[in-house]
């Protein structure tokens, strides 16, 4: 994996500007931020970045779009709490600050061949998007796509138009799924949590490498069913995105084991991660 260079970390916040704010459901929306200075982030799918709020404070957010898309870059938050409800109410033209962007993200020249598995579970998508947009910019360099989505209910679903996009491409496989559907919502796909779908994916177990994000209870379940599918533990690659706060490793929030997931991940091979007390 990639690894953060220390020299290169960003203590002091650059200043950036809010460009647009979509709404993507009634919890998260899609934030399109620029670096006033105008240089691109640079960064890597998979790595994240601190937002500081004037006024509240800071937090970090997974960056979800790839650095093949020029200028902004975008940033899918939920409101959860006091930082991210008063983001949520932020507009276009808001000033903010940004340091980063930080931690390991995905190798995405040592993908380059191989076939891939995404497997995202509710916002576990916002992180994968920017490796999915990677690999779509990339296509030719890459082998088999499938995609696997699973959130709650209908009416959580993110970036619904750009699934509907993948499944229409020639890059890639879409699947997706939802716990279950409340009787007011309309619903034609499949019922059930996101491991229902993997029995019906087709891989080839030596050429395949899994991609995960989402919620925690969610790993040990699909790492059983990739058990099922002989997939070999280091063609795993898990984003672990939980309690990290500071960014750097310093405050020691987001420690699992020997690993801190803001610098060592948030991306993990789980070969290296597996009996890490915490982890899965």
């Amino acid at each position: 994996m990639n690894k953060m260079i220390s020299g290169e970390t960003k203590f002091e916040p650059e200043k950036a500007t809010i460009k647009s704010v979509t709404k993507l459901t009634e919890k998260e929306k899609l934030f399109e931020i620029e670096l006033d200075s105008g240089k691109s982030l640079d960064h890597k799918p998979g790595q994240f970045v601190e937002l500081f709020l004037p006024g509240y404070g800071e937090a970090p957010f997974s960056i979800s779009s790839s650095p093949t898309k020029d200028g902004p870059f975008e940033l899918c938050i939920r409101a959860v709490g006091k930082v991210t409800d008063a983001i949520h109410k932020a507009e276009a033209g808001d000033k903010v600050g940004i340091r980063g962007p930080f931690g390991n993200g995905f190798d995405v020249d040592f993908l380059e061949g191989k076939d891939l598995l995404f497997i995202g579970g509710g916002l576990g998508l916002a992180p994968l998007r920017s490796l999915v947009n990677y690999v779509r910019d990339n296509s030719g360099n890459y082998g088999d796509v499938n995609i696997l989505y699973g959130c709650k209910e209908p009416s959580e679903r993110l970036f619904v138009g750009e699934l509907e996009t993948w499944n229409q491409m020639k890059f890639c496989e879409t699947m997706e799924t939802v716990d279950s559907c409340p009787v007011e919502e309309e619903w034609e796909g499949n019922v059930g949590v996101i491991t229902t779908l993997i029995p019906e994916v087709d891989i080839n177990p030596e050429t395949t490498y899994a991609v995960v994000c989402g919620p925690p209870v969610m790993y040990k379940f699909v790492m059983q069913e990739l058990d099922k599918k002989e997939l070999p533990d280091d063609q795993r690659f898990l984003s672990l995105e939980r309690r990290m706060k500071c960014g750097i490793g310093k405050c020691g929030h987001c420690q699992i084991g020997g690993y801190y997931v803001c610098r060592d991940g948030p991306v993990f091979n789980y070969a290296e991660i597996k009996d890490e007390e915490e982890a899965i």
